[in-house]
C-alpha cells in the first residue's frame, strides 16, 4: 500500500465516526421531538443529515475499496458496520490499524528497506 491508500483510509475513518454517532444522536432524538413533543420538524432535516452522512462514507467505502483491493467480503463487512448503530466506532478502530501498518509499509518501501 501507499500514501493515497492510507489517506483513502483515513479519509473513511474520519467520515466513519460521526455518522456511527449521528443514527442515536440524531435520529433517536428527533423521533423523540416527534413522539413526545409533538413537533416534527426536526425529523426530516436530522434524517438528511444522517443520510448524507451515511452517503459519504458509501463513498469513500467505495474510493478505499478500490485503493486496496480489499476481496469484497471485506468491504461488505465495512458496510454493514456502517449500517449498523455505532459500528463506525468499531471501523475505526479497524481501519486505524490498517492505516498505520499502510504508512509503515509506505516509509520502508520509500527508504529501501522492502522491494514491494
Amino acid at each position: 500500500m501507499d500514501i493515497k491508500t492510507a489517506a483513502a483510509l483515513h479519509r473513511l475513518r474520519l467520515a466513519s465516526i460521526p455518522e456511527a454517532l449521528s443514527f442515536p444522536a440524531l435520529l433517536i432524538f428527533g423521533t423523540g421531538f416527534k413522539l413526545f413533543l409533538h413537533y416534527d420538524a426536526l425529523v426530516f432535516p436530522l434524517g438528511m443529515l444522517h443520510g448524507v452522512l451515511f452517503t459519504i462514507v458509501v463513498v469513500l467505502l467505495l474510493d478505499a475499496w478500490n485503493r486496496t483491493k480489499w476481496p469484497w467480503k471485506r468491504a461488505a463487512f465495512f458496510f454493514v458496520l456502517a449500517i449498523v448503530p455505532f459500528g463506525g466506532l468499531y471501523a475505526d478502530k479497524v481501519l486505524k490499524r490498517e492505516e498505520e501498518a499502510s504508512v509503515i509499509a509506505a516509509r520502508a518501501r520509500k527508504e529501501g528497506v522492502v522491494n514491494a
